[in-house]
């Protein structure tokens, strides 16, 4: 049966020889892109255009045409490639200048018995004049195929830089029906982000009415390494030369680590990046295709009342029923994909989480039980866990790259307050600072002995319970400060290690610091900002938390906006700069892709469980030893 696709949505291929058929209406020039796992396209030899029309495994036609046939072998492409990206262009000064003049671009992907395997009309486009129609990607061994529709208005070269070919000026000079061909010395590394997909951060998080994103694209590389190519990955045992589903049809079975990388934590932190991707995607496609269905359904209902003869009789009752049949119909079987793809991801989901390092653990992983600490940083953090309304229950880990580039607030005054226990507002700013403690905890857990610190403002000493963890087991750098002048205290000391840190890094001695100046990294969580604040301390506060990060000190408020208010717009860049976090769930995360509402749950110890205390034991423990 032919797969209907809609934007964004994927569908396993069942065969890797395809025929891809396209048909526009009026004359496009059709190509495509070679890239690596990343989607970075390395010089023009990866790119199959009328100039250069075969690439291994991809051959393209010769010149612009209304109908376009490209043959594609999978099997038959570099061990390199993961993704080839099916692309169409407008040939400059021959006719139409945007795919908004012209009739929709209908693809057809054929198996070699002339099965149609899925169809894909892009939609939607207005002033492109260069889009890719599809993306064929490899995924657990296994190829897919994805709708994609991703429209640029500047055209192929705008298409291609945009999946790092710094030459694509020179290749995507389109005059009439030819391209120059490739100049088969160019390749680089690719140093810039997608503008959709890999390369972007998948955890850009806002604030409802904040424009500005709490959070900015991210180096997915490992921090400590150099950019080198990726090394070679093991292939999977040969199936006859295509690296295909089963022979049942059936995805093959997920491994955790399935995701290139230099490490398996790097390859474990790709490939929860890559599970954020997919379920992003699955979902807008299950959701753009019951919107389909129901304004259909709207449609034809207004159709119906808009017939005087249908208006009577039971004509028009029948009328209704068919047409609340299609709906439910075509709701129907968005849902079975949805259902198909995330059983896949509840699957992989089930054997990646017990795989997890510490770092990338929730607190409830058999992996804590054996916890000791560290001699080197990881590349990423858990800060808790996503998930969507549709995908219950499966919830992807929220990483977060280290060192952190941005502070962290905890709101302990979110609007959408749940009912129960953190209905009083007293109990949610407890558990705020419950949920900063384990954060803090993590931190101290998965850096070597002596290399973190955490230091605390409480101006009222509201925390002190829920500081207990961390004081009982001595981890605090100092106890916590209170009133006016123990915030000024705190406050001028980290204010001067920025200060002689970036006088440091300026005079080329990086990392030499005075010996009165504690060298490691700092946390300094601030609860009940802004009480306790005079003008000045709020000054120095924002100095923090804009020159901090690249210097090794990090905030993390337990705050709420509105206590803030006093002070009209000028903490809002405060604010700005801070990824928002919450001590209960609330939908509030938005992904770069489709920009769903994504539910954060806080990374908690279970209900009654002493793992915590455990944990900051063997801290204390190590960091006894390290003195």
């Amino acid at each position: 049966m032919t797969a209907e696709l809609v934007r964004g949505q994927n569908h396993p291929l069942s065969q890797v020889r395809l025929e891809i058929r396209i048909s526009v209406g009026v004359p496009v020039l059709a190509g495509a892109t070679l890239g690596d796992e990343n989607g970075t396209v390395h010089g023009a030899q990866w790119v199959a255009h009328p100039g250069a029309p075969a690439l291994p495994g991809v051959e393209v036609a010769r010149q612009a045409a209304v109908e376009h046939r490209l043959t594609v072998d999978l099997s038959a492409v570099p061990e390199a490639v993961h993704r080839v990206d099916v692309f169409l262009a407008l040939p400059a000064g021959t006719g139409p200048s945007r795919f908004g003049a012209v009739p929709a671009p209908r693809t057809a992907v054929h198996g070699p018995d002339d099965t149609e395997l899925a169809r894909y009309t892009v939609t939607g486009l207005d002033t492109e004049a260069a889009v890719i129609a599809l993306e064929l990607y490899r995924r657990q061994g296994a190829w897919k195929i994805r709708a994609m529709g991703q429209g640029y208005a500047d055209g192929l070269p705008a298409l291609l830089a945009d999946q790092g070919l710094r030459e694509a000026d020179a290749l995507a000079v389109v005059r009439g029906a030819t391209i120059p061909g490739p100049d088969p010395m160019a390749s680089h590394d690719r140093d810039t982000h997608h503008a959709h997909g890999a390369g972007r951060n998948p955890y850009d998080t806002r604030v409802p009415g904040d424009a500005p994103a709490l959070g900015s694209p991210i180096d997915h590389t490992h921090p400590r390494r150099p950019r080198h190519p990726t090394p070679p990955q093991p292939s999977p045992p040969s199936t006859g030369g295509a690296a295909a589903p089963s022979g049942d049809g059936q995805p093959a079975p997920p491994v955790a680590g399935d995701a290139v990388g230099w490490s398996m934590e790097e390859r474990l932190y790709n490939q929860v990046w890559g599970m954020f991707e997919d379920l992003a995607r699955t979902t807008a496609a299950y959701r753009s295709a019951v919107d389909f269905a129901d304004a259909r359904l709207e449609k034809e209902l207004d159709q119906a009342l808009a017939d005087p003869r249908a208006r009577l009789g039971d004509g028009n009752a029948a009328v209704r029923e068919a047409a609340r049949s299609r709906r439910e119909q075509l709701a129907g079987r968005a849902r079975a994909v949805l259902d198909r793809d995330l059983a896949q991801l509840i699957a992989e989901s089930e054997v990646v989480e017990p795989a997890l390092p510490p770092a990338y653990a929730r607190w409830d992983n058999p992996v804590w039980r054996g916890y000791r600490v560290p001699a080197e940083p990881p590349m990423a953090l858990r800060l808790g866990d996503l998930h969507l309304p549709e995908s219950l229950p499966l919830r992807i880990p929220l990483l977060a790259v280290l060192p952190l580039e941005h502070g962290l607030w905890i709101d302990s005054g979110t609007t959408a307050m749940p009912e129960g226990a953190f209905a009083d507002p007293v109990a949610l700013r407890r558990a705020a600072m419950e949920a900063a403690v384990a954060l803090a905890a993590r931190l101290l857990a998965v850096h070597p002995a002596g290399e973190f610190a955490v230091r605390v403002i409480d101006p009222a000493g509201a925390g002190a319970r829920a500081l207990w963890p961390l004081t009982g087991a001595g981890l605090l750098a100092a106890p916590p400060a209170s009133g006016a002048a123990g915030v000024a205290e705190v406050l001028e000391r980290l204010t001067r290690r920025v200060d002689l840190a970036q006088m440091a890094v300026r005079g080329g001695a990086a990392g030499e610091l005075p010996d009165e100046v504690d060298a490691a990294r700092q946390l300094l969580i601030v609860n009940d900002f802004p009480h306790g604040f005079d003008d000045r301390a709020v000054t120095r506060l924002r100095y923090l938390a804009d020159e901090g990060p690249a210097v090794g000190v990090h905030l993390l408020l337990v705050a709420d906006r509105a206590d803030t208010a006093g002070y009209g717009p000028l903490l809002d860049p405060l604010w700005r700069s801070l990824m928002r976090l919450t001590p209960v769930p609330d939908a509030y995360v938005a992904d770069p892709w489709v920009g769903h509402a994504w539910t954060y749950e806080p990374a908690l110890p279970p209900a009654g469980s002493r793992i915590l205390e455990q944990v900051l034991g063997e801290v204390a423990t190590a960091r006894t030893k390290y003195k």
